[in-house]
């Protein structure tokens, strides 16, 4: 098959996240099965408007909000001979590829967004407008989407979308794997307790829930505390301000972005990962960081629920509070033997995910999606 996938991003976006590493590999394994790929995705500085990344045929048009979406109807009616399948990829809003493309298509969905869209990090009131407006037209967009086939990744982005209004014979549930960079050297556990925080700095991931839980670590007692990701310049600024206010003793580490070797890395090395996550399609990070024997304490949000296994590879809180994230992290670091037992569960955990399974179930939905087998 030529395969045509759109999206908001590509892998290489400053502000990719897991959705657009879980596409890229999804794509690399339906290249190593002969298929053509090609991805349309937003511009961002220093992009090139064509360029192949791991055979993928890549072109930038557009920005990620409306413009790579309008581009990608003008670049359908010009090509559309030249594709087999369409791949449809929803973050927030989608590319309404039902309106227009007659030949076959697969939407691709992380997470329904629903209260996500209230927390996109802008100022009031710009924020609570633009946030009502794409809470009340979400599940407008999903009527477009009735008789669509859509793979996603969590039993949890599964019930919302059939809370959309999608029959359930329409979702196909393909689990992310995960893929460790091979390291020479064993990073041994940091002597002091290292609580790390890894994903996009944006209000939704519960950055900010993350650092009042630091602040109240940093009253019992002295540990490292490691921020890992990217953010908007303003959003970052605040949060380091707001950090430097309420955490005094304790060392806080603001990473920024780093490389996969070095992310993990910082995975091997802390004591716990902690996910304060609103929401999730499902929650890749916290199998990176089992895979390393680190345990993760979360929070009870949706696809969190699936990537985490309680008293297995982590805790959740009872309440999805900074109070009962700070205090979960407390139970777990003092108590020795759970923490072992998590720490080899956790191990265990991650063995049940690999992205050699993950392209097979997606490969075997893009042939049922192109026979029209639902």
């Amino acid at each position: 098959m030529n395969i045509l996938v759109l999206s908001w991003r590509d892998s290489r976006h400053p502000q990719a996240g897991g959705a657009e590493q879980v596409m890229h590999e999804h794509m690399k394994g339906w290249i190593k099965d002969g298929h053509g790929i090609t991805i349309l995705s937003s511009r961002f500085p220093g992009s090139q408007k064509k360029e192949v990344v791991d055979g993928i045929k890549t072109i930038h048009m557009g920005d990620q909000y409306v413009g790579t979406k309008m581009a990608a109807f003008f670049f359908w009616i010009k090509y559309h001979q030249n594709f087999d399948l369409v791949v449809d990829q929803f973050h927030g809003i989608p590319f309404f590829t039902p309106l227009y493309v007659r030949k076959p298509k697969l939407a691709v969905l992380q997470e329904v967004a629903k209260e996500v869209w209230f927390l996109s990090g802008l100022t009031w009131p710009i924020n609570w407008i633009l946030g009502l407006t794409g809470y009340l037209l979400e599940p407008l967009f999903f009527l477009f989407y009735k008789k669509i086939q859509f793979m996603v990744g969590s039993q949890s982005a599964k019930d919302d979308l059939i809370k959309m209004g999608i029959s359930q014979d329409y979702i196909s549930i393909v689990p992310h794997g995960v893929i460790l960079k091979k390291s020479k050297k064993i990073f041994k556990k940091e002597k002091r307790t290292t609580i790390i925080f890894l994903g996009a700095l944006t209000k939704d991931k519960g950055v900010e829930d993350a650092i009042q839980a630091f602040s109240l670590l940093d009253k019992i007692g002295a540990f490292n505390f490691w921020i890992v990701g990217r953010g908007t310049e303003y959003y970052q600024k605040k949060l380091l301000d707001m950090s430097k206010k309420i955490i005094k003793k304790s060392k806080l580490v603001f990473w920024g972005y780093v490389n996969e070797n070095k992310k993990f890395e910082l995975l091997a090395r802390a004591h716990v990962l902690i996910n304060p996550s609103i929401r999730e399609g499902w929650g890749l990070v916290n199998i990176e960081a089992n895979a390393l024997g680190t345990p993760v304490v979360s929070y009870k949000s949706a696809g969190l629920i699936d990537s985490v296994k309680e008293n297995v590879s982590g805790v959740f809180c009872k309440q999805n509070v900074p109070d009962e994230l700070a205090r979960e992290i407390i139970n777990l670091t003092n108590d020795k033997k759970k923490y072992s037992i998590l720490s080899k569960g956790s191990l265990s955990w991650s063995k049940e995910f690999s992205w050699e399974n993950s392209r097979k179930k997606s490969l075997t939905l893009l042939k049922q999606t192109l026979e029209n087998k639902h």
